[in-house]
């Protein structure tokens, strides 16, 4: 016997196992950031020893979606509202440039295969329900490969790094608001057109305009509704309000 089923089994695949299974639970929402993680309900839920369990939570610290407080124990990391939007903002403008870079220097055959990885999203029964668009990370990641596309290593580095893994934890978030999740599939594919048809341009303001309303739509959820400004008003009821006021300057956090 050959292939797959010839090799065994090792901890450490049980390890990358059990660290996928706590990763998705952060990323949808199951563990919600903030809230504190007990190794023994952990190990029970999952049918695992402690020792896969705190090797797979070594390497969720690592990837910084777990925070370990000394006397006080792990918690699911989280950012503060204020945090999350600089940090949204400075995504913005620098997948924006990943994208216009992508358009000139991905291979014919990269932009087929994520046009392919779109009509994959496109039968997730969440997304079809409107329930939420739940991305795999890496090279399942729509983002990952467009920003790995760019073959801008400095720019693949400051985007992929320690934020990359804490920042699907609100990308997953803004899509679970009724309705974006549908908007969202569709937006990425007008950004897969724009590279199809090697438009720098384009790519990067559809880029931009996908990661400006993913970035409210997370504020708008995040943000206690008595403290809400008034003055920034979410992409998609724009359009109304200049209709209704045509003469009125919108603030917006751009």
């Amino acid at each position: 016997m050959s292939g797959l089923l010839d090799k065994k089994v090792t901890a450490q695949s049980l390890v990358d196992i059990v660290a996928e299974r706590i990763e998705a639970a952060i990323i949808n929402g199951t563990l919600e950031p903030g809230s504190r993680l007990s190794e023994q309900a952990l190990a029970v839920s999952l049918g695992v020893s402690r020792g896969p369990l705190r090797e797979a939570i070594r390497r969720l610290e690592g990837r910084k979606l777990l925070e370990r407080t000394p006397n006080i124990g792990v918690r699911v990391a989280a950012l503060s509202l204020k945090d999350l939007n600089e940090i949204l903002q400075i995504r913005e403008v620098l997948e924006g440039l990943a994208c216009s870079l992508a358009a000139q220097n991905m291979t014919d055959t990269e932009i087929v295969a994520l046009q392919d990885l779109l009509e994959q999203h496109e039968h997730q029964k969440s997304v079809q329900e409107g329930k939420g668009y739940y991305q795999e990370s890496k090279d399942f990641d729509f983002h990952f490969r467009i920003v790995s596309g760019s073959r801008n290593e400095r720019l693949v580095q400051m985007l992929w790094g320690d934020l990359y893994y804490l920042l699907r934890v609100y990308r997953y978030k803004s899509s679970t608001k009724p309705g974006r999740a549908k908007k969202a599939l569709q937006e990425h594919k007008e950004i897969a057109a724009a590279l199809a048809r090697r438009d720098p341009v384009a790519a990067e303001q559809k880029m931009r305009a996908h990661l400006r309303n993913a970035r409210l739509y997370v504020e708008e959820q995040l943000e206690p509704a008595g403290k809400r400004d008034p003055t920034v008003i979410p992409e998609k009821n724009k359009a109304s309000q200049k209709a209704k006021r045509p003469k009125e300057r919108v603030r917006s956090l751009t």
